[in-house]
């Protein structure tokens, strides 16, 4: 078979999740009101972690920086999603595509190390309480973040560069967006490095992450439970609930989908699997951290009644 030179390619077309007009309308009005969710939720929290001075802490400094990455995460995708909903275009440019791909790959494992920083914090604020001013002090938390962005960034520029010296025979993609995995598997280059970087990629931002999520919790909960005041267990327990509850739903998510595609007959089932991990995420996270944290519902209710005052 006669390939495909990359130079040649233009555009991508996305085949979205379904294929019946019908059902456009209510793909589109499901995913818009998801993305303003997600918008708004986030806002919320940047809004009010920045407002109220007893929420500056490395805690909520990492709280603020995620939700900053969910908003980042999800414009990627469903903004250009809607438009090719609204304008019945399911084209994307060769660069747009590529563009695409790098971008979800950055914000997808920087919140993946946002969520081990954050274990991190909660181990040291719970078994070395006296000294966690000293250990997570502003240098490290700034230093931690920016090291994880820069590691994620340098993976997401790698694939993109490694995409480009692919040839491509089939354009079309069954996702909603230009996902690493579909992309490859139009192509009828060899493949072997890139299945490489993704391998070593999944231990890096996959498996490192949830071993030392893991690794955290354990001390976290020996220190729990040897407190001798069930207050103070409950406290504990309570101050690591949201975070707890997030990564459940970010690696769960992210494990369900897997599992799916790897049973699914059909690449439809498994774009629409993956919007379990691509969109419902970074739309659930505020409501977490906001109705599972006091501090937090204090400060949206601050946010909230001196907007509400101003009006």
């Amino acid at each position: 078979m006669e390939s495909r030179n990359q130079t040649a390619v233009s555009e991508f077309l996305l085949l979205g999740l379904t294929d019946d007009p019908e059902l456009q309308p209510l793909t589109f009005s499901l995913f818009l009101s998801m993305y303003l969710v997600t918008i708004s939720g986030n806002l919320m929290i940047i809004l009010a972690v920045s407002s109220d001075s007893h929420l500056h802490t490395p805690m909520y400094l990492f709280l603020v920086t995620l939700s900053f990455n969910d908003i980042c995460l999800s414009t990627t995708s469903v903004p250009h999603m809607l438009v090719n909903i609204q304008t019945q275009d399911q084209s994307i440019s060769y660069s747009g595509c590529l563009t695409q791909v790098s971008l979800v790959l950055v914000f997808g494992n920087f919140e993946s190390c946002l969520l081990l920083i954050m274990a991190y914090d909660r181990y040291v604020a719970i078994c070395h309480p006296l000294r966690y001013t000293v250990i997570m002090n502003l240098h490290l938390c700034v230093l931690l973040s920016l090291a994880s962005l820069s590691i994620s960034i340098m993976y997401g520029l790698l694939h993109g560069l490694l995409l480009l010296r692919l040839s491509f025979t089939d354009l079309k993609i069954p996702h909603f967006f230009c996902e690493l995995a579909q992309i490859i598997r139009l192509t009828c280059s060899d493949t072997l490095i890139d299945n490489i970087v993704i391998y070593v990629a999944a231990c890096i931002f996959g498996a490192f992450p949830v071993f030392g999520i893991m690794l955290s919790y354990i001390y976290i909960v020996s220190s729990i439970l040897r407190m001798p005041s069930a207050e103070g267990k409950y406290k504990g327990f309570s101050t690591c609930g949201s975070h707890l509850s997030v990564v459940t739903l970010f690696y769960g998510t992210g494990l369900g989908v897997y599992i799916s595609s790897l049973i699914a007959n059909s690449s439809k089932k498994a774009a629409v699997a993956s919007v379990m991990y691509s969109v419902v995420p970074q739309m659930m996270n505020p409501f977490i951290y906001s109705l599972r944290n006091r501090d937090m519902k204090e400060a949206l209710r601050r946010l909230l009644y001196r907007r509400t005052s101003l009006l």
